[in-house]
């Protein structure tokens, strides 16, 4: 348990955390740690170890794809997984995140939503320790391990990633 004051979003994912049965740290930067290759930087990680909380719709209804930072996301096999074609997958706009998850672009946590939306894991989460997710702010982190993610999220793991 951190004793600083955490920013109410912030805050928000420790207690949902907690009541999860969880134990996370929630890490505050001075910088950004917006994009996956800030994060990785701040936090002195391999960016494949960030956690990229995507929000798309799929017939207009959010989903949430948690996807390595090293790694695109292949629409195409996220529409495979609705049994749908790829135009009915559209990344979501910033209100329609706000509304789906309750935080902003930058700083979407892996749980804490106010709704259920479809969870997917990007099985390259799995291969690392730990991995290091939003924390509710474009400025908080938190590390976990993924199975603890898998868990935390009900989400399903699945190969989200696009090949090259």
């Amino acid at each position: 348990m951190t004793t600083h004051e955490l920013h109410p979003s912030a805050q928000r994912v420790a207690d949902v955390a907690k009541q999860l049965g969880i134990s996370i740290d929630i890490i505050t930067f001075a910088e950004s740690t917006r994009t996956a290759e800030e994060a990785a930087a701040a936090i002195g990680c391999a960016v494949g170890q960030i956690v990229k909380s995507l929000v798309f719709t799929v017939k207009r209804e959010p989903v949430i794809a948690l996807v390595s930072g090293s790694n695109q996301l292949d629409t195409r096999k996220l529409a495979e997984l609705f049994n749908v074609g790829r135009k009915q997958v559209e990344r979501a706009n910033a209100e329609t995140v706000r509304a789906a998850t309750g935080f902003a672009i930058g700083g979407v946590p892996p749980f804490g939503h106010p709704s259920s939306p479809a969870m997917f894991i990007d099985e390259d989460l799995t291969r690392y320790e730990v991995v290091w997710a939003a924390g509710g702010t474009p400025n908080t982190v938190f590390s976990i391990r993924p199975d603890e993610l898998t868990r935390a999220t009900s989400g399903r793991v699945v190969n989200l990633k696009v090949d090259h």
